[in-house]
């Protein structure tokens, strides 16, 4: 994953030599979050229990740079261990989180204990060691069902499953927060990010590397319902772009909602036919199942919001996203 000289340098300019905390560093996109601070000289501290993810990223980071790679192997909500990790820090980029809309119809208790409890010891912690801004990584899930496109921060949102409504509360007690103590935070609402190192190995794995896991073992790929919801894809090295302008940002962010995405959208039978050509599959055509409980029809952000606030703009399309993903998916699987 690469950024544009000119971002990199304002990055660098802000972060070199910061003290910055990534809860949930060793998922996905917390992984790629921290392959940029790394590059920009940030010191980073990172707390994750590793139930949803692995060592092996950070591990060899840390090999490497030993005196700026802190990891906390510990749960958000252990107290102990959230404080290790959140000592010290300037920003917080909170990642931590039980994602998967299936998943948090089948674990609703679990869902809402670490992504919206989960958040408040966050922004105690942050409080409590005076750091100064919580960045969350919130969920385009949030809108729902609305009809209106494309999505806009001010729409009335109707989460329609568990992790919806828990990364809705997430982004409510960031606001509070700010109202209340005077802690500068901000919540971006993600939109379906992809890319490399996403896994593809569970149940709730998201579309892309669903989906390359199929083709590249020259399966089928599956699509629940009937093919035309669509879905702002977004590419991950958008989503730790958009992420690290909102920890810079000048303003003093107050709870502010922000839609991370690219303002464009394709459906999910589009979406297969694309990666069955990347993956030289072009033949394997989808199979459909019943959509699944808490699905949305369709998703599309508007970023005015974020390129006004953050001056955020996407660095990497859909073509190239979904190549430099099938590659990595390659070199995984033939490496397996």
């Amino acid at each position: 994953m690469k950024l544009p000289a000119d971002k990199v340098a304002r990055l660098r300019s802000f972060y070199a030599g910061r003290d910055v905390c990534v809860t949930g560093g060793a998922g996905f996109i917390g992984g790629h979050l921290i392959d940029v601070l790394m590059a920009v000289g940030a010191n980073i501290s990172v707390i994750d229990d590793l139930s949803n993810s692995s060592i092996e990223h950070l591990a060899s980071l840390i090999e490497l740079e030993p005196d700026r790679l802190r990891f906390v192997h510990g749960s958000i909500l252990d107290d102990e261990a959230l404080a290790e990790a959140v000592k010290g820090a300037k920003t917080i980029f909170h990642l931590g989180a039980l994602g998967s809309v299936p998943r948090s119809v089948a674990e609703p208790q679990r869902t809402w204990s670490v992504n919206a409890t989960g958040t408040v010891r966050v922004l105690e912690m942050a409080r409590r060691y005076q750091a100064e801004r919580v960045v969350l990584a919130a969920s385009s899930s949030a809108y729902g069902d609305q009809l209106e496109l494309p999505k806009v921060e001010t729409q009335t949102v109707r989460p329609m499953s568990p992790y919806a409504l828990s990364k809705l509360a997430a982004e409510q007690a960031m606001a509070t927060w700010s109202r209340t103590y005077g802690l500068s935070t901000v919540s971006l609402r993600y939109f379906n990010i992809f890319g490399p190192r996403q896994s593809a190995d569970n149940a709730y794995a998201a579309v892309v590397a669903a989906f390359a896991k199929a083709l590249l073992h020259g399966e089928a790929p599956k699509i629940y319902g009937d093919g035309q919801q669509s879905r702002d894809m977004t590419f991950v090295a958008n989503a730790v772009l958009a992420t690290l302008l909102a920890g810079l940002c000048p303003s003093k962010l107050m709870g502010e909602v922000i839609n991370v995405g690219t303002g464009q959208r394709l459906t999910m039978q589009e979406l297969a036919k694309k990666m069955a050509h990347a993956c030289g599959m072009p033949h394997l055509h989808p199979t459909f199942f019943p959509e699944r409980a808490g699905d949305v029809k369709h998703s599309l952000a508007d970023i005015s919001v974020a390129k006004q606030l953050l001056g955020y703009e996407p660095v990497a399309s859909l073509e190239d996203g979904l190549a430099e993903t099938v590659e990595w998916f390659k070199r995984a699987y033939t490496t397996a």
